[in-house]
């Protein structure tokens, strides 16, 4: 692991016709040294194409191929080859402004009790962009309701420690888990006052595709499952449905003397 590397995992399916707008946006970074691995999940397009092109024109970029396995585990497959300190995960048709990577950097560097740092964001698609209005953070507030991306940088050693994002979550929302891992036990997490990442909305979103009733029932049956602890911390009990309802119904399910 070379001390100050920032390596950006950019997993890709079938989004070659954004992947060179993406890495654009991360080599126009301030910050050196970098490193971008780039892990083609089975597209069907000419994903890897591109990605074999752009690794020829720019040293800092490396081309991971690999089966269909799902976001989750293209973004572990790139965690694991990763040689940095830090790692960024960006998706393949999001983008970065130049001064992310460092204003990140430096906060994890200068306070070791920081495990997290992103910034204020921007959806944008053809149509034009608005801001993404992210609730503040906090535990109790992250039991409810993911407010950091997944383009948050943070340490190898963290991501590692947890053994990278779920790769039986299959009902998405993967980041919202993977940052109730990392910050339930301890760390603290800065938020950037400025705009320094792009979401890009397109018609065939995950986000969109996961955002059914069904998908929501199954997800938080799975949190659920998966970290009782840390709702009972924050909650009082289990995560509800109705999500910003669930620690007032548990805290009164709990008075009248049931669960």
């Amino acid at each position: 692991m070379r001390p100050g590397l920032v390596s950006v995992v950019i997993p890709c399916y079938n989004q070659g016709r954004y992947l060179e707008e993406t890495v654009r946006s991360v080599l126009a970074s301030t910050y050196r040294p970098l490193e971008l691995l780039l892990v083609n999940d089975g597209s069907t397009d000419d994903s890897l194409e591109r990605a074999r092109s752009l690794e020829k024109k720019h040293p800092e970029v490396r081309v991971i191929d690999q089966p269909n396995g799902g976001v989750a585990r293209a973004r572990n497959t790139g965690i694991r080859a990763a040689q940095g300190e830090f790692v960024l995960p960006l998706d393949g048709d999001d983008t970065v402004s130049d001064a992310y990577i460092a204003e990140a950097v430096s906060v994890l560097q200068q306070r070791p009790e920081v495990k997290v740092v992103y910034c204020r964001a921007v959806k944008f698609s053809e149509a034009g962009e608005k801001a993404w209005k992210l609730k503040p953070f906090s535990l109790r507030a992250l039991a409810r309701d993911n407010m950091i991306f997944v383009a948050a940088l943070l340490r190898k050693s963290d991501a590692d420690a947890v053994g990278g994002f779920s790769e039986d979550m299959h009902m998405g929302r993967e980041d919202w888990e993977f940052w109730i891992k990392i910050l339930k036990n301890g760390g603290e997490v800065v938020q950037l006052p400025f705009v320094g990442f792009y979401y890009r909305l397109t018609p065939g979103s995950k986000r969109k595709k996961t955002g059914t009733r069904q998908k929501k029932r199954e997800r938080i049956a799975y949190l659920n499952k998966k970290h009782a602890d840390f709702f009972q911390q924050e909650l009082n009990g289990p995560l509800r449905f109705q999500r910003s309802w669930s620690r007032r119904y548990n805290t009164l399910l709990r008075w009248l003397g049931r669960k």
